[in-house]
């Protein structure tokens, strides 16, 4: 009797369609990675300003800061509104500038927080509209990714 030493065609023909089947299931999920992973980093930057927002108004209420007063986190003096929410680290401005949407993103998000600016060349392009700053995602243009930082009530939406 005669030993076989390998695979027979058979086996092999079994593997490669195998091999064949599963990477024509497979192979759609990984194509369309850059768009979630674009999707994710605004969502990321949209939670971290939200949870900042949060912090300041909490350091407000808890130091009993009032109307157009200061709050001081990690150093950084951020000037709030009435509803204690953050509306520039210079000036409690009752309507909102772009500029100043540049100061509260600058200074209530800390360490590796992506850019802004009001001139394109930054990861966010901002524009500002009475209590509403938009920060628009410009890393995966013509795809329109914003966050929206509403003064008057604390609210950050993401639109993707």
């Amino acid at each position: 009797m005669r030993r076989q030493a390998g695979f027979t065609i058979i086996e092999l023909v079994v593997v490669i369609a195998l091999l064949g089947i599963l990477a024509a299931v497979a192979l759609p999920r990984f194509i369309d990675v850059t768009d979630d992973a674009h999707r994710a980093s605004v969502q990321g930057s949209a939670g971290g300003l939200s949870a900042a927002v949060v912090l300041v108004k909490a350091q407000a209420v808890v130091d009993n800061v009032g109307a157009a007063g200061t709050v001081t986190i990690d150093g950084v003096d951020i000037t709030i509104n009435a509803n204690r929410y953050p509306v520039s680290a210079t000036a409690a401005d009752v309507a909102i500038t772009a500029a100043n949407c540049v100061d509260v993103w600058d200074s209530v998000l800390q360490g590796s927080a992506p850019t802004v600016a009001i001139a394109a060349g930054s990861d966010y392009l901002v524009t500002a509209a009475t209590t509403i700053c938009t920060y628009t995602y410009q890393r995966d243009l013509p795809t329109v990714r914003t966050i929206a930082y509403n003064t008057a009530n604390g609210e950050v939406t993401v639109t993707q």
